[in-house]
């Protein structure tokens, strides 16, 4: 394989320039040549496609974002705009990929090799840590950080006031965000999809901390959670307590940017020099992850469709440590 490219696709995480410098500087290291292709899917079928070399990754190691930019695309998702990638690939001569976002960006390029054979190999790019087949994903350890100097900050706020805050995190459907981000900022409940929290249970703990003197609470909310978003969590409770004082803060899109963390960098470093290597030595249609700090290649379709399970020690830890 002479010729490969590296495009990230769906949501941006830190880190993913770290993968991008791990790619190329890894490419040039191994003799072949490198290509980037700006906006994803999108700029595939548009052609968006340029010659890179070891000055173009100079200086972003510490950068948040992707400096391929990234996009969602609709046209992708056609087999006319599929076919229009691939004519575009074959102009460059570009033999395989590297795909470095989740699940979304994952399914595309399996059914891309499925219909034209072009190989690819991912490197998990998601705040949500979402993806079976790596202890954790590029991003999700500074997007858990950022979260927690949040946190902190509105506890000092809450216990100035003796108000109950609930926090809503991002993370979709997994509830990894906001049980790591929880138990490092004491939060007395976290909700999170993976478990049944309901609003009379959150009464029930609430009431419970009461009792003991606490005169504050803090309550992580997971986006994704089957009781509603925090908004609406609230709303339930305040009914039922509306002697007490309340708010909500959504942290949204903070916890996507901002400089990686080293953890990181180091991760992304690890996964993108990982993808490299193992499009080169025939591996396709694969992630690369680290498992107990091991390099590993799970198939896509095991990344998609596989669930990855919180672990119940953890929620069993905030019940305890919120006593």
């Amino acid at each position: 394989m002479k010729k490969i490219a590296v495009f990230t696709s769906g949501g941006d995480a830190p880190g993913m320039n770290a993968c991008i410098r791990a790619v190329v500087r890894g490419a040039i290291y191994h003799q072949v040549e490198i290509y980037g292709i700006r906006y994803g899917y999108n700029g595939m079928i548009k052609g968006d496609i340029y010659h890179m070399n070891s000055h173009s990754v100079s200086n972003i190691l510490q950068k948040g974002g992707t400096i391929l930019k990234s996009a969602r695309s609709q046209d992708f998702r056609t087999k006319e705009g599929r076919q229009k990638a691939y004519e575009q690939l074959q102009k460059f001569g570009i033999e395989g990929l590297i795909a470095i976002g989740g699940d979304g960006t994952f399914t595309g390029a399996n059914i891309f090799y499925e219909e034209y054979g072009v190989p690819t190999v991912g490197a998990p790019g998601t705040i949500d840590n979402d993806l079976y087949g790596t202890d954790y994903t590029i991003g999700f350890d500074t997007a858990v950080n950022t979260a927690l100097q949040a946190i902190d900050k509105i506890r000092d706020t809450a216990d100035s006031h003796d108000r109950i805050f609930f926090i809503e995190v991002m993370g979709r459907d997994s509830g990894y965000l906001a049980i790591q981000s929880g138990i490092g900022g004491g939060a007395e409940i976290v909700m999170v999809p993976e478990t049944r929290t309901s609003s009379a249970d959150v009464i029930n703990i609430l009431k419970q901390g009461w009792n003991r003197k606490k005169t504050s609470s803090i309550i992580v909310v997971a986006e994704g959670d089957e009781e509603g978003d925090a908004l609406q969590i609230a709303d339930k409770v305040k009914q039922a307590l509306n002697d007490k004082d309340m708010r909500v803060t959504i942290l949204g899109h903070i916890q996507r940017g901002g400089s990686p963390t080293a953890a990181d960098r180091t991760l992304a470093s690890r996964l993108g020099l990982g993808a490299l290597e193992g499009l080169l030595n025939g591996e396709k249609n694969k992630m690369a992850g680290i498992i107990n700090d091991k390099l590993v290649y799970t198939s896509f379709k095991e990344c998609i469709t596989l669930q990855k399970p919180i672990n119940p020690d953890l929620l069993r830890m905030v019940e305890i440590l919120s006593v």
